[in-house]
């Protein structure tokens, strides 16, 4: 495998392991299905044993004599498929054997005959799974990046003019349409060509609408459009319409705020409970390390706008701003990082302490990166959109940390702005889940970020 293919998709150690544990779950499974559809079977516990024990091995040999892992990048393909199948066809062959000679030993042969054949088919499924998921997850960072960098842009009207523009300016992916906006109250809270119309009379309406929205950049006018012109729908675009003319642009419903919160709380609270111990070892090996304090506090923004204590593990020098003048950190090879404070940042451990943030309310696990007075000043002076972020709470982890990493210069700060009001103007429950759980993964995996 190239190496540029390894960093995508993992090692090969890691790739082998996630084939191997999707083996084991579809072997297991079987196994299972294979006990609901009999008579309780004597001694069944030691039967699942040995099974998953003789599944492992056949796994090994399965993969080692195929070699799965070579084309994870081009799958699918007729190759990369027909190893899979191999794989899973060879290991259910090694388990039948096994069944042969009695070292399983099943009530009856149709049993085995099933345990086999669900063996196989779990299996295939099971591994073909993953290889997608795995596509998927590598495209990710490039999905985001393209999203996030494309200007946002309203249409005016929801005439058929304003449909086709709405759809030539996405097509080159330049643009991403958030929205219609019309004078017409009766066609506010509807949806046209699957976007919402919004009521907009004037700049104070539109400036509304870029809190709803999250930024705008753009406003486009179909040349044949009149403002003044009643805006019937009857185009055949309207899917549907709401009771309501005030318009709640949040792509996360109230119950998904609701859901959030309680799960940040929740969690946050669990987490510092069973992180304690870890906590303190951290908390004594910064101690130890070199005499200073073991907390550090720093004033961020969050919600609102409004200061906030942010809570970490102490990773530099206590000199680190002797100037008074703030700096930004260059990553794991700051000068400036105390020998445990690398330790820590590597393995994200110094971020430990902003659970009592996340329990506060002061943060999210999901949300924009907090920043500085002083470089939110930088910042808006780029780009003012950075004042949409203050509709939500900061978090821990976001597209931003995932795929821009530290924001060690101005560039990429303004780069993870980008990519937090994409966030902003697509967050929903289901978005937290997939950013909280790429975020697990990559630090299982071992991966900095």
């Amino acid at each position: 495998m190239k190496q540029e293919e390894r960093k995508r998709f993992g090692s090969i150690g890691v790739i082998v392991a996630e084939d191997v544990a999707m083996s084991l779950a579809a072997s297991l499974l079987a196994i299972l299905l294979v006990r609901w559809l009999s008579e309780p079977i004597p001694g069944f516990s030691a039967i699942v044993f040995k099974w998953l024990a003789f599944s492992l091995v056949a796994v090994f040999a399965a993969f080692m004599i195929t070699q799965t892992w070579r084309n994870v990048r081009r799958y699918p393909t007729t190759r990369s498929s027909v190893q899979l199948i191999s794989a899973a066809a060879l290991k259910s062959l090694l388990l039948g054997l096994v069944l042969l000679i009695g070292w399983v030993d099943l009530p009856s042969a149709s049993l085995g005959l099933t345990a086999v054949m669900s063996d196989f088919l779990m299996t295939t499924f099971l591994l073909i799974l993953s290889r997608y998921a795995a596509r998927q997850l590598a495209r990710e960072p490039i999905r985001v990046q393209n999203a996030s960098k494309r200007k946002t842009a309203l249409v005016v009207g929801t005439s058929v003019s304003s449909v086709r523009m709405a759809s030539e300016l996405e097509k080159d992916g330049s643009y991403t349409v958030l929205a219609f906006v019309t004078r017409d109250r009766g066609m506010a809270g509807r949806v046209v060509a699957d976007r919402m119309v919004c009521y907009c009379e004037n700049v104070k309406d539109l400036d509304q609408l870029q809190w709803r929205l999250g930024g705008i950049d753009c406003v486009f006018i179909p040349k044949d459009h009149m403002l003044n012109e009643s805006e019937d729908g009857d185009d055949g675009a309207v899917s549907r319409a709401d009771d309501s003319p005030e318009f709640q642009a949040d792509s996360m419903s109230a119950a998904g705020h609701i859901v959030k919160h309680l799960f940040d709380t929740f969690v946050s609270g669990v987490l510092m409970v069973l992180f304690s111990p870890l906590a303190a070892i951290c908390a004594i090996a910064v101690k130890l390390g070199d005499g200073g304090p073991v907390i550090y506090a720093q004033e961020r923004i969050g919600l609102h706008g409004k200061p906030f204590k942010i809570y970490k593990f102490r990773t530099m020098r206590i000199d680190a701003e002797a100037m008074n003048t703030p700096a930004l950190a260059k990553g794991e090879e700051d000068p400036r990082l105390t020998r445990v404070g690398r330790y820590l940042r590597v393995h994200h451990l110094d971020e430990l302490p902003q659970l009592w943030n996340v329990f506060k309310g002061d943060m999210s696990f999901i949300g924009y990166r907090p920043e500085r007075p002083y470089y939110i000043g930088k910042i808006m002076a780029m780009n003012p959109c950075y004042r949409f972020l203050y509709q939500m709470r900061p978090g821990i982890t976001s597209y931003a940390t995932l795929y821009n990493g530290y924001t060690s210069t101005l560039e990429k700060m303004l780069t993870r702005l980008e990519m937090d009001l994409y966030y902003l103007r697509t967050r929903s429950v289901w978005t937290d889940i997939r950013v909280l759980g790429l975020t697990f993964l990559r630090i299982v995996a071992g991966k900095r970020f």
